[in-house]
């Protein structure tokens, strides 16, 4: 049988990679509309609809399990002139000894991240199989999430929209039990009365990840063919923040547009946006 080898880099990436997916929950957006809507008197309204991607769910995340499951044998060198040779039985035999005892290292540094993950998912196992469906009862039971169904592979099609008054600070999305979910939406008040929105899930790299790039090298442990590859997420969406505020900053190509309710601030998002959305208005008479 024909073993897979990955390139050292490349192995370096997916443990790293793998380790930032235990660390965090590590969430992305697809294909997706996302609204902001902020009234001068306070009031907002905020819906996402389309992908998320949550990557302790998905394949990406048992690729550093998988980088090198089988022994295989390292080169031997002639010590004068660096040639090439054929490994005696004991040398071969030393290196499976020295795999083996590499392996069992591995097997209890696993162990501790597996229980790692499930403290970060708020007691949800991502080895479970059931644990998808226990992360979408969960969302369905908070406020605002009036669709959550789960397709395979660590993504979501979601739909959320909830509405109140800016007296606190606002981020999309909050998991109930995850502390470690990373923000795509931050509405921040300060106390001169302005409001500062910044979209960091919104950003630039694949997915608006700062993890791009690292994905991209573990997509290259699937083989020539890229069959075992995992299933990179990929951004394609758009941003709107509506507002009869005074809109005093923001980094949209067109700027304010006119809008029926006042201003209107627009964002196509994709992994080539120069930089995540921010804006900032002013509220109040």
């Amino acid at each position: 049988m024909q073993r897979k080898t990955i390139h050292p880099a490349v192995g370096g990436a997916i443990v790293l990679l793998f380790s930032l997916v235990l660390s965090a929950c590590i969430l992305m957006p697809g294909k997706f509309v996302s609204e902001l809507d902020i009234r001068k008197d306070g009031r907002f309204s905020y819906s996402y609809a389309g992908e998320m991607h949550m990557l302790p769910l998905s394949k990406l995340a048992e690729m550093d399990g998988k980088a090198k499951a089988e022994f295989e044998p390292e080169k031997c060198y002639f010590r004068d002139s660096g040639k090439e040779r054929q490994c005696s039985v004991k040398e071969i035999e030393d290196q499976r000894a020295e795999w083996e005892q590499r392996q069992a290292r591995k097997a209890e540094k696993d162990k501790r991240e597996a229980e790692s993950a499930k403290m970060f998912m708020g007691g949800i196992d991502p080895s479970d199989p059931e644990a998808a469906s226990e992360f979408a009862e969960r969302l369905r039971r908070q406020a605002g999430w009036r669709k959550v169904v789960y397709k395979g592979d660590g993504l979501f099609d979601v739909d959320f929209a909830i509405s109140g008054r800016l007296d606190h600070d606002f981020t999309f999305p909050t998991i109930e039990r995850l502390p470690m979910a990373n923000a795509f939406v931050q509405v921040s008040l300060r106390e001169d009365g302005t409001v500062r929105i910044d979209a960091p899930g919104f950003g630039p790299g694949a997915s608006g990840s700062p993890f791009g790039g690292l994905m991209q090298m573990a997509a290259m442990s699937g083989g020539k063919d890229g069959k075992d590859a995992p299933k990179i997420p990929e951004i394609d969406g758009a941003f709107t923040i509506t507002t009869d505020g005074v809109i005093l900053a923001n980094n949209t190509d067109e700027g304010p547009q006119p809008d029926p309710s006042g201003q209107r601030l627009e964002w196509k998002i994709s992994a080539q946006s120069p930089a995540a959305p921010t804006a900032l208005l002013r509220l109040g008479s």
